[in-house]
């Protein structure tokens, strides 16, 4: 995202985006874990190729997750000194198919803006796109250095948790244009399936010219048919422009996931 040099109103009806860096948060949900001080539970060895085995786990649920349809929607606000926000950016898409088969996705409504400092750009809307719901699949593995960090069990609610393994991964080469994942996964145990992330997209851009910052965000997943997807992104941080730290607080929720083409209602799973 970027600032506005003076505060100003950007237009209603063509929002246009950047953000200042945000700190993982979310209303009402506790999902907060300060990656960069994971203290493993346990110290166990963990399992051979185990990057190798959680990239072919992460590429089967993208190869599922590409035959759903289902509902994205993004909330961005900019907050004041006191907690409140004073604007924010609403979008509401539908991932959808064509009669033959064709994936594409349609605004739900007219995106909506009453940011006063920050701008969307390019790279945000990307990041919602292909970062916030991150899958580590085969074909990227080779650009990331993958550590193990431990062994940490993941609350999933009504008293349940998953153990899980820790990853800590960071791009190796980040070329001109690339937008990459810096963070940590959480993986279960029993089937190498990505429960978890939590981190940032990267890079942040700054020259003499312009800032485009971007927030850490956390984003948990649920379990649908059998395979893990993204449920809820979340992201409370603040952005350090050179006009001013601008706090933002984001929200993006996938829901309403209907496989394309089947004749059966979907199922939730318990894990």
């Amino acid at each position: 995202m970027r600032a506005y040099a003076n505060a100003a109103n950007p237009s209603p009806g063509h929002p246009t985006l950047t953000t200042a860096r945000k700190r993982p948060g979310e209303f009402g949900i506790a999902v907060i874990i300060a990656f960069s001080a994971i203290v493993p539970l346990h110290a166990a060895d963990p399992p051979a190729n185990l990057a190798k085995r959680v990239a072919q786990r992460e590429t089967e649920t993208a190869a599922e997750r590409s035959h759903y349809t289902y509902t994205q929607s993004v909330r961005l606000q900019e907050m004041d000194a006191r907690g409140s926000a004073m604007g924010e950016y609403r979008e509401t898409r539908e991932v959808i198919f064509s009669p033959t088969g064709e994936r594409s996705e349609r605004f739900v409504g007219e995106p909506a803006s009453t940011l006063k400092n920050l701008i969307m750009t390019e790279e945000d809307f990307a990041d919602i796109r292909d970062i916030q719901p991150f899958v580590m699949t085969t074909d990227q593995l080779w650009n990331y250095d993958v550590d193990f960090k431990g062994e940490e069990p993941v609350d999933v609610g009504s008293g349940a948790s998953l153990s899980c393994w820790v990853l800590r991964i960071r791009p190796k080469h980040i070329l001109s244009g690339q937008r990459l994942f810096d963070g940590m996964l959480w993986v279960k145990q029993d089937d190498f399936s990505v429960v978890r992330s939590e981190g940032q997209a990267v890079p942040q851009i700054v020259t003499t010219k312009k800032e485009n910052l971007f927030p850490r965000f956390s984003t948990v997943r649920k379990l649908v048919n059998g395979f893990w997807m993204p449920s809820v992104t979340s992201a409370d941080d603040t952005l350090y422009f050179r006009s001013g730290p601008i706090r933002e607080k984001l929200v993006i929720r996938y829901t309403s996931y209907q496989k394309f083409g089947s004749d059966t209602t979907i199922t939730f799973d318990k894990p």
